[in-house]
């Protein structure tokens, strides 16, 4: 009997339909934040996987894929603009508003996807 419980298991699957992979979705998201350390770098890699992978999946991980090439053109233009107002002094707050937006996001991002569901507010500039 024991036998046979894998080949049940792998029925009851195939199915059921197994659940996509989200290891990739995850890297991009953790190259987002490696981002605020590496000047950007890591998250330019991470927006171009996302790219990559976009349109290969279930809607529900398409959407985190839009919602992270989302993320890396918002960020790119509110760190851009915290660049410009350092030299008025207020650039420093709004960058450090522009890292806690990108923590928030990249987290928020992070707990949907472990739901597998799509994240919530992808059109959204906030959070």
């Amino acid at each position: 009997m024991n036998d046979q419980l894998p080949q049940d298991d792998e029925r009851a699957l195939a199915e059921r339909g197994a659940a996509p992979d989200t290891t990739i979705p995850i890297v991009v998201y953790v190259l987002h934040l490696a981002g605020m350390v590496t000047g950007g770098l890591t998250s330019l890699v991470g927006v171009v996987i996302a790219y990559v992978y976009r349109g290969k999946g279930p809607d529900w991980l398409d959407e985190h894929y839009r919602y992270q090439i989302r993320t890396f053109w918002i960020a790119l233009l509110y760190f851009g603009i915290s660049g410009l107002l350092t030299l008025v002094l207020i650039g420093f707050l709004t960058w450090l508003a522009a890292v806690v937006w990108l923590v928030i996001r990249c987290v928020k991002g992070l707990k949907a996807l472990n739901e597998h569901r799509a994240p919530d507010n992808v059109d959204s500039w906030w959070v």
